[in-house]
C-alpha cells in the first residue's frame, strides 16, 4: 500500500469509529459524562464520542490500551490525553524517541508521534472503566481493520490485560500472527510469530502507578524492548 493510500484508508476508518453508536450503554454513558462533567473541567466542551486512533499511519509500533478515561480521552478527544495515564505514557514515548514531546495536553497541542500509533480495545469510555464482553466484541473489528491497514506494524504493545488480550485476538483475526499457544498476560513478557512481536505491559493507570505495581523503570523497559524489537526487524 502506498503512503497516501494508507493515510486515506486510516482516516476513513477513524471517521467510521467516531460515528459509531453500536453499544447503547456506552453511548449513554459517554454522553452523560460529557454533559455532567466534573467541576475542574466545567468550562470545557467534552469530546463525548468514540475516540479515533492517534499517531503515525506508517508506524511500526502499535499500542493497544483499554478504553478512554471519562475525563481524559472522553474530554480531550485524543487517546491517553488529559489524565495521569497519559502523562506516564507520553513521557516514556518521548524518552524512547516515539513522541516529539513528553506531554500530551489536548488535540491542538501539536503533538507528533514518530513510528507509533495508539488505539484501544474499546473506543468509548465505559462505566467503571469496565467494558462488557459484548462491547469489546462489537469494537474488535475496528482493531482488526487497524492492524490490516497499518501494514508496517512489527511490534504491538498491549497495555493492561484487556488491551493485551484484544491485541492477541485482533492479530490472529487479521492473519498477522498465529501463536503456537495463546500468550498469557505478564508484564514485560514478549512473544513473536509471523514477523510480529507482542509485548505485554501493565496499564499506567492510577491503580497500578499509585500502588507501585508499575514503576517508571518498569514502564521505560517496555519501550526500550519495543525499540530493540523494531531494530531487530529491520
Amino acid at each position: 500500500m502506498t503512503r497516501r493510500a494508507r493515510e486515506a484508508a486510516v482516516a476513513r476508518l477513524e471517521a467510521r469509529v467516531v460515528r459509531c453508536r453500536a453499544c447503547p450503554r456506552l453511548v449513554a454513558w459517554r454522553e452523560e459524562v460529557a454533559r455532567v462533567k466534573v467541576r475542574r473541567f466545567a468550562g470545557e466542551t467534552y469530546w463525548g464520542r468514540p475516540l479515533p486512533g492517534f499517531g503515525d499511519p506508517h508506524a511500526r509500533l502499535l499500542l493497544v490500551g483499554l478504553a478512554p478515561a471519562a475525563h481524559g480521552g472522553n474530554r480531550t478527544g485524543r487517546m491517553f490525553t488529559g489524565d495521569d495515564s497519559g502523562a506516564w505514557l507520553f513521557r516514556e514515548l518521548h524518552a524512547a524517541g516515539f513522541a516529539d514531546r513528553p506531554d500530551s495536553l489536548h488535540r491542538g497541542d501539536g503533538m507528533v508521534l514518530h513510528d507509533c500509533y495508539i488505539t484501544a480495545a474499546c473506543r468509548c469510555v465505559p462505566p467503571g472503566n469496565k467494558p462488557e464482553r459484548e462491547e469489546l466484541q462489537a469494537c474488535r473489528p475496528f482493531l482488526v481493520d487497524t492492524l490490516r491497514l497499518l501494514d508496517r506494524v512489527r511490534v504491538v504493545v498491549g497495555l493492561g490485560k484487556i488491551g493485551f488480550d484484544a491485541a492477541v485476538d485482533a492479530s490472529a483475526a487479521a492473519g498477522l500472527a498465529e501463536f503456537p499457544s495463546r500468550p498469557r498476560f505478564s508484564h514485560g513478557a514478549a512473544w513473536s510469530a509471523g514477523g510480529l512481536a507482542l509485548i505485554a505491559s501493565f496499564h499506567p493507570s492510577r491503580q497500578n502507578t499509585f500502588t507501585g505495581r508499575l514503576t517508571r523503570p518498569m514502564f521505560a523497559a517496555v519501550f526500550r524492548a519495543a525499540r530493540r524489537a523494531l531494530d531487530d526487524a529491520r
